[in-house]
């Protein structure tokens, strides 16, 4: 039942409600395919191949798991798989499978309109002068797609970390190191959480750390991490808008058990990001840069971005606007030119490539 779907490459997640309901995601938009299973007892057994090839269990005790599903010749581009049983799901097994996306580069976004020419190079050259960038958006609006095509960016002569809750990051430097989380066994013990792999790795010589997503109170320490050194980080979080994206990673960093009041922890999250990159997945399937950000405020002060392009959803094109004097201070100071492409004027005085 499931081979031929984890096999076509135009689905990006299955979503199994109970023996009798499939649904699948085909380019942004759920459609409900027929089901190939006869009885809950045929789905159980299914789910029961899927978590024990990887070593895990599901059953009355413990009635949900959620797990990453490696590459191999039945499952090419690999998933991440998560399972609850009744009685916590009341319309029966449900099983969500998301099927991890090609490592797409900025070319292809660039094809798919999900940025232009000019944003696209202006963050490789952001990339390059080891900005920290963060990478803020809704569930599915491709975030950790946006987040490989930036790493290709990363010069091959630094040492990479990736800190992810499932590996989907794709890199082709020779130096990159992945950590994976690991969830608690049988016996609640074992646990290994984002935050203890975030920590770790600053103790592994990263020239740069990406963290697949901050969820909790890891945003402290990647805040800390981005303040002492690593610079060029990359990250991702939930949130509605690129503004937004600051006041939840702040929210996050206060999840710690560190006892660090809001103005100190805004003092950080000024310290530490520059870029912000709000996505949007709109019902067409589409996803869409919609906004791009620079953290102008200092300090403690009330958060403040400059906004530096946004998508105009009514004339349906990218608006530019000008470069702040940071931003292209940042530029200057590693030797990166403001790309020729840049529609906006900048000050002559400013090398433009």
């Amino acid at each position: 039942m499931l081979e031929p779907l984890l096999a076509d490459e135009t689905i990006s997640e299955i979503m199994i409600n109970g023996h009798e309901t499939v649904y699948v995601e085909r380019f942004g938009r759920v459609e409900r395919i027929p089901s190939g299973f006869t009885s809950e007892a045929q789905l159980l057994q299914t789910i029961d191949r899927i978590v024990s090839g990887v070593n895990r269990r599901v059953d009355e005790a413990s009635p949900m798991v959620d797990a990453r599903l490696p590459a191999d010749a039945r499952l090419p581009r690999g998933a991440r798989v998560n399972v609850v049983l009744p009685p916590l799901s009341l319309n029966g097994p449900s099983v969500t499978i998301r099927l991890f996306p090609k490592a797409y580069g900025l070319p292809e976004l660039l094809q798919r309109g999900t940025l232009d020419q000019p944003i696209a190079d202006l963050l490789a050259a952001s990339v390059k002068a080891r900005l920290n960038i963060t990478v803020s958006g809704g569930t599915s609006s491709g975030k950790t797609t946006m987040l490989n095509a930036l790493s290709a960016f990363v010069p091959d002569s630094e040492r990479i970390i990736t800190v992810e809750d499932a590996a989907e990051l794709s890199l082709t430097q020779p130096h990159v190191l992945r950590l994976e989380t690991r969830p608690a066994n049988v016996d609640g013990r074992g646990a290994v959480s984002i935050r203890d792999l975030v920590r770790n790795s600053l103790r592994m010589r990263p020239d740069r750390v990406i963290v697949g997503e901050v969820r909790g109170g890891e945003a402290l320490d990647m805040l800390q991490a981005m303040n002492t050194g690593h610079d060029g980080s990359l990250t991702t979080v939930h949130a509605n808008s690129a503004l937004d994206a600051l006041s939840r990673i702040e929210t996050l960093a206060t999840m710690s058990e560190v006892d660090i009041p809001f103005e100190a922890i805004r003092d950080q999250v000024n310290g530490a990001l520059q870029l912000v990159m709000q996505l949007t997945r709109y019902s067409d399937g589409s996803r869409r840069v919609v906004e791009i950000g620079y953290l102008v405020s200092e300090q403690r002060s009330e958060y403040r971005m400059h906004t530096i392009a946004r998508w105009d959803g009514i004339g349906h094109r990218f608006e530019h606007f000008d470069l702040p004097d940071r931003l292209l201070d940042n530029l200057a100071q590693s030797g990166i030119s403001v790309p020729a492409s840049w529609p906006v004027t900048v000050p002559a005085s400013w090398p433009v490539s």
